[in-house]
């Protein structure tokens, strides 16, 4: 019962202390995992007050939180948009990570010389070629620059870092023993799982959230479930837990439940991945004057890497400079997914822990610098843009530096889909057939989804009570967003609630509302929507106007005989 308690205690702690870090943080504006690791470094005993005495149940539940991490990287991970990147985006990944790899290796073995030891090396140049996910989304979102040309070479860059690492962590096991066969049984296995994977979604998982439609809590166990199931797998076939969740989450992202369950499953994910990054903190050594100077020389190699990289690919595929300085910029700082792999590589035994802890001490220094780098891109790459100028190197297309955004084609959203919303699509198929392609529908009721499809409107699997849904459903780019079911519907939220997520997460959009009443609507039209409509009301009008348009005069309504 003691080691339960003490357990449960170090647990209490830990989030306690992250989320003490992470509100400063905050007030700071600095990514919150960095609140995460500090707080882990208050409790453990090289820099903090040694509050934490088990550290290995906390590893073990961060293990948890590795496992759903990867399993949401996974989700996000879409074969179908890597596909349409083109051979161009395919070509600049390659050259970022290629070169990033090579100058990083070759950098490192002339900086540390004779003190390299075993895997170090390669480790280092692994971790200075990823870039961080959870960083560059979240800013670059806030910013409203994920769908400008910049930003959507970012995004392509980060998505085939994402393919990379699963690549080396598919290997990564075998390292140690790096005979042809070996390595080409892990690749095999990987190759096997994968095949399972996607046939099992297919053919079974596809079936199964089909069934489960109506009871999203149900398609969330199941989606983690699969998620742990493969993780136990690849455990089996000799490789990582963390490789397996990989794979389950890209095997369903092609499932409109995909959005879903990312959704559901941020909760749970954020509490167990808080506990990684305070287990990183725990381990994190006291930084020296050689650790200090090591991670400056880290931090200067991966800008150099790339500007280098990124840069002149970009100018020779586009045409111009600034959208690459504004990528390479955007990219200036060491994944998570890299500490990951740190993290694999202590427990194999490849890399010791003083440099898994300089690395996060590096990643500690770098968002926050990384943070300026891209809050202040637009003047950061001005100068430097300038600067190439003086250097007399030009774009082949000035005119058309930056903007190739076109509108988006789906920038109606209808939330919900009841007896309101079926009137205004009728409406809209009958007097204006040409607007369906602009209109996208939300909601979690697969049943409607083939006929709305069939009829030429797009449909979105989605849970409106979770913010993290609507985000993925291209909800921010949207004209006009018509919440068609009132509070008596919505489940998990309110009217009020949606409103002020709506209004934050698409700040240029029409927001059109309905309400239970006229207090409600008085509410909703204080908070911000721009027009409230009221079921009553409008049965109320449509039935004046057809008494009216029947006889011409409301005077000569027909009345009831009375006996």
């Amino acid at each position: 019962m003691a080691e339960h308690s003490t357990i449960l205690q170090d647990i209490s702690f830990s989030i306690i202390f992250a989320v003490f870090a992470a509100h400063i943080m905050k007030l700071l504006r600095q990514p919150l995992l960095l609140g995460y690791v500090i707080g882990g470094i208050l409790l453990g005993s090289n820099m903090g007050f040694g509050l934490v005495y088990d550290k290995h149940s906390i590893e073990i539940m961060s293990e948890i939180g590795l496992i759903l991490l990867l399993f949401i990287i996974g989700l996000e991970i879409n074969l179908k948009e890597i596909a349409r990147m083109g051979k161009s985006m395919l070509v600049l990944a390659i050259a970022q990570i290629g070169l990033s790899v090579v100058l990083g290796y070759i950098a490192f073995s002339a900086f540390l010389g004779g003190k390299a030891q075993g895997f170090d090396v390669l480790y280092i140049a692994m971790a200075i070629s990823l870039s961080s996910t959870l960083i560059v989304v979240k800013l670059l979102h806030d910013k409203f620059e994920v769908r400008t040309l910049p930003g959507k070479l970012t995004i392509g860059i980060l998505v085939f870092q994402d393919i990379w690492a699963i690549l080396f962590m598919g290997v990564q096991p075998n390292l140690a023993n790096p005979e042809i066969l070996t390595i080409g049984k892990s690749i095999l296995f990987v190759v096997i799982l994968v095949l399972v994977a996607f046939f099992t979604s297919r053919y079974i998982l596809a079936r199964l959230f089909h069934a489960s439609s109506k009871a999203p809590e149900l398609i969330l166990l199941t989606a983690i479930a699969w998620s742990f199931l493969l993780a136990a797998a690849a455990a089996k076939l000799g490789l990582s837990m963390e490789m397996g969740a990989l794979i389950a989450g890209v095997s369903i992202a092609a499932f409109p439940y995909g959005v879903d369950v990312i959704s559901k499953l941020a909760g749970i994910r954020d509490f167990f991945v808080t506990l990684f990054f305070v287990s990183l903190g725990l381990k994190m050594p006291v930084p020296g004057v050689d650790t200090l100077v090591f991670a400056f020389v880290l931090i200067l190699v991966v800008l150099i890497t790339r500007l280098v990289s990124i840069i002149p690919t970009v100018r020779l595929l586009e045409g111009n400079y600034k959208p690459g300085i504004l990528a390479a910029l955007n990219l200036s700082q060491i994944s998570e997914f890299a500490l990951v792999i740190m993290t694999l590589g202590v427990s194999y035994g490849h890399i010791s822990q003083h440099l898994s802890g300089t690395i996060v001490t590096t990643m500690l220094l770098f968002s926050v610098v990384s943070t300026y780098l891209i809050s202040y891109n637009n003047e950061i790459a001005g100068y430097l843009f300038l600067l190439f100028n003086k250097l007399g190197l030009k774009d082949r297309a000035q005119s058309q530096q930056v903007s190739r955004e076109t509108k988006p084609q789906r920038d109606i959203v209808v939330l919900g889909f009841f007896r309101i919303a079926g009137g205004f699509l009728d409406i809209v198929e009958q007097k204006a057939p040409k607007l369906k392609k602009r209109i996208s529908v939300v909601d979690y009721r697969i049943s409607n989804a083939k006929a709305l499809k069939e009829r030429g409107f797009n449909w979105i699997y989605g849970d409106l009570a979770h913010p993290e849904a609507l985000e993925h459903s291209g909800i921010d780019s949207a004209s006009t967003i018509f919440v068609s079911i009132s509070d008596t519907f919505l489940k998990g939220t309110n009217s009020m609630r949606l409103l002020a997520t709506l209004k934050k997460m698409s700040p240029k959009a029409r927001i059109i509302m309905v309400a239970e009443d006229d207090d409600n609507a008085i509410r909703l039209k204080e908070a911000g929507a721009d027009h409230v409509l009221i079921p009553g009301q409008l049965t109320g009008i449509s039935l004046y106007h057809y008494l009216f348009d029947l006889t011409g005069s409301y005077e000569t309504i027909p009345q009831t005989q009375q006996n």
